[in-house]
């Protein structure tokens, strides 16, 4: 083949001085001539035929495709819509929250989060030419972003995450909405830690309690009711309290110790904590809930198979957008940021994933509650 290719070469110079009867014909005078329409003969294959095209198609050809948006790209985007365009997009962008925005083609992730910061800081878009000073929203990006929002793709999500995969009893959602904050207990092999959070993701309080007589020999109800209780009045008053249930596994000869230490716990936490409640009081909600491990596993990607790692890195990462990000995922207080900055470093002994696993607890039971209760929307 490359037998071909050189003799094609060797015909283009030799076009110059072809004259009218070569293979290339137009003007002489030093302009650029055109390619007639022809066929040669390949030298490798006499059998095969290469087109030659023209020099004004061949242009032609590669403008319209190296910048199928060029006249476009001159317009203001205003110009490219109707009034009525106009309005709808502009209406959308000023008024919608991140969770809606991210439901229009190439807003999901960064992208709706700096729509919501700009329009915060320097107030509501007053034409579509100003959502592209926007970071990360450039001329092409908004009219995608423009043209679904006037068209938007309607997908029905087919799975709804259903209260019973994650809580335990099951209680009526209503109830777990109207909440204005929970507590999230998770249980150790030597402590136990809590994280307190409100409904507007902000930590109230977080913190852990050294439980000294967990798993020493025989397990002494006296022992274990003793430092239970002692973390039970350190608990602040919520509206419910969320514990975490393990996933061990019962044929996990192994592991018993440990899940039956667990068990104990857990009981006794149910016991303390859930008031007295008579018969006529049937209609008053739980207090005390369990959350499944693995749904909060699941939730911050945190399984390998059936197996969960360790949380510390997503709490880092939550702790650093507090005070990045102006409307950060949960919100810290300054004290408890200074306070456990260090707990959660690589290679650090001070035992944080009780800590790190009784946040994301939390974050993960207001997260998946939200989702359960949205109804289906457009993907």
């Amino acid at each position: 083949m490359w037998v071909a290719r050189r003799f094609l070469s060797l015909l283009v110079k030799r076009a110059q001085y072809a004259g009218p009867s070569g293979l290339f014909r137009g003007p002489q005078h030093g302009s650029l001539p055109e390619l007639e329409l022809r066929y040669l003969q390949c030298t490798c294959c006499w059998r095969s035929r290469v087109p030659v095209a023209g020099f004004e198609t061949l242009n032609a050809t590669l403008s319209s495709s190296s910048d199928p948006c060029k006249d476009d790209t001159g317009r203001p985007l205003d110009a490219c819509y109707t009034s009525e365009q106009r309005d709808a997009i502009l209406q959308l962008l000023n008024t919608a929250t991140m969770s809606e925005l991210a439901g229009v083609k190439l807003l999901r992730g960064r992208k709706s989060v700096n729509i919501v910061e700009y329009r915060t800081k320097n107030g509501p878009f007053k034409t579509l030419e100003s959502v592209v000073k926007v970071p990360l929203l450039k001329h092409k990006s908004a009219v995608i972003v423009f043209n679904s929002i006037l068209n938007p793709v309607k997908k029905e999500r087919k799975v709804r995450i259903q209260l019973a995969k994650f809580i335990r009893p099951e209680v009526d959602k209503s109830w777990l909405e109207d909440a204005s904050s929970i507590v999230s207990i998770v249980c150790g092999t030597n402590k136990i830690a809590w994280a307190h959070v409100d409904r507007g993701m902000t930590v109230l309080e977080w913190r852990q309690k050294d439980c000294h007589n967990f798993l020493k020999g025989t397990y002494l109800a006296s022992a274990y009711l003793y430092d239970v209780s002692s973390v039970v009045a350190l608990l602040p008053s919520a509206d419910f309290y969320i514990i975490e249930k393990s996933s061990i596994s019962v044929q996990n000869t192994t592991l018993f110790p440990v899940m039956a230490h667990m068990r104990t716990v857990e009981a006794m936490l149910f016991a303390l904590l859930e008031p007295k409640i008579s018969p006529e009081d049937s209609n008053i909600p739980p207090r005390v809930l369990n959350m499944m491990r693995t749904a909060v596993g699941r939730h911050f990607g945190l399984m390998v198979g059936e197996s969960r790692t360790s949380g510390a890195q997503t709490v880092r990462q939550l702790m650093t957008e507090s005070v990045t990000q102006k409307l950060p995922r949960i919100n810290f207080p300054q004290d408890l940021l200074v306070k456990h900055r260090n707990s959660f470093q690589m290679g650090s002994r001070r035992g944080g994933e009780e800590l790190c696993d009784a946040l994301l607890q939390a974050v993960a039971f207001y997260e998946l509650l939200s989702e359960s209760s949205s109804p289906p929307v457009a993907c």
